[in-house]
């Protein structure tokens, strides 16, 4: 039988179809389970620390209210308030806090090479599942999430269901590339046809589209890269447009060694954002998809900028039930990870 006791969770990619069911089936169970009032105390006095690298609204509650619903105890800790701000190794960090608790999560999502490549050294070195809250490469517990929506909204049959993963502008601050990558490489495994969009210097790494081509020719799915967004959302079924950053920008910002050299880059990166601006998910927009589409967006949406409060609000958005299954999976994964079998 399927089990994942033990097992990081890094990427997606990571897993094989099985394995992704069960996260699936067993967010399901917890969600109905949620619904109805009963207790899923499944990890009583089970401790999850919750490492941040990055700021958080979404993830964080998921799975400190997740952790609680389990019957356990999620501890939050800010990296800057610890040893790590002073040079501590994940390493070292990993066998000190795996001695103490039962799983380590983690979200180090802002510099290119750096929190995926964070999180397989503790992984390493702890013996502890290492679960990833977003990293640089890939946004795991938000694409499961996105996946079950589109499942509850479509049947779990998605295969010729056209996505539009297109960039978007905002004007807030350079996003992580993890996003997008992780949707092209999930939901090309379930035979969906994905269309990425995005204006020139956007690309993402390199190796998540090559994994993306790779699941769509295995999975009888089909995988496009286009430079428009109408031609994305031409006749799709589900639209995701969400802004990123501008991959060289967020290569280069590996090399800042200052706030003050963060600070130009984000500006730097900005201004090319602002080039883009016609770039926004509107109802003139929306009129390009399916009439039966739907919108998505991991949160928080850049209103006005990313996407109209008309479309985000409108009888289209599915994004705050797609928020709430945020809880049910965040919970999936603990459980799965933690535990022999969830049910």
């Amino acid at each position: 039988m399927t089990s994942l006791k033990g097992r990081d969770y890094i990427e997606t990619q990571d897993l094989s179809d099985a394995e992704i069911e069960l996260l699936l089936n067993t967010a399901n169970e917890l969600k109905e389970k949620f619904r109805r009032g009963e207790p899923t105390q499944l990890l009583p006095h089970q401790t999850a620390f919750l490492l941040f690298f990055d700021k958080s609204t979404r993830t964080r509650n998921a799975f400190e209210a997740g952790m609680t619903q389990l019957g356990g105890h999620a501890h939050f800790l800010d990296s800057d308030a610890t040893q790590i701000s002073h040079g501590e190794t994940p390493e070292d960090t990993g066998k000190i806090l795996g001695s103490m608790g039962h799983g380590i999560c983690i979200r180090h999502d802002l510099v290119l090479n750096e929190g995926n490549k964070y999180m397989r050294a503790m992984a390493a070195a702890t013996n502890v599942p290492i679960i990833n809250m977003q990293c640089d490469v890939d946004h795991p517990t938000q694409t499961l999430a996105d996946i079950m929506t589109i499942r509850e909204h479509f049947g779990n049959d998605l295969k010729g269901k056209k996505i539009a993963v297109s960039w978007a502008f905002a004007p807030s601050y350079a996003k992580p590339l993890s996003v997008p990558q992780g949707l092209i490489t999930l939901m090309t495994r379930f035979g969906m046809h994905v269309s990425l969009a995005h204006p020139p210097g956007y690309k993402l790494i390199d190796r998540t589209v090559e994994s993306a081509k790779a699941n769509a020719a295995k999975s009888g799915g089909k995988f496009e890269i286009v430079d428009d967004m109408d031609e994305a959302f031409k006749d799709a079924d589900i639209v995701y447009p969400k802004s990123w950053g501008v991959y060289d920008f967020m290569l280069a910002r590996q090399q800042a060694k200052t706030k003050d050299e963060v600070a130009e880059n984000q500006k730097a990166c900005l201004a090319i954002n602002a080039k883009y601006k016609n770039w926004i998910c509107d109802e003139k927009r929306m009129k390009i998809a399916k009439k039966s589409a739907v919108y998505m967006h991991c949160l928080p949406a850049d209103r006005g900028s990313e996407v109209t409060d008309a479309v985000i609000d409108g009888p289209q958005s599915i994004v705050f039930p797609e928020a709430e299954n945020r809880l049910h999976t965040a919970k999936a994964i603990m459980a799965c990870t933690m535990r022999e079998r969830p049910f």
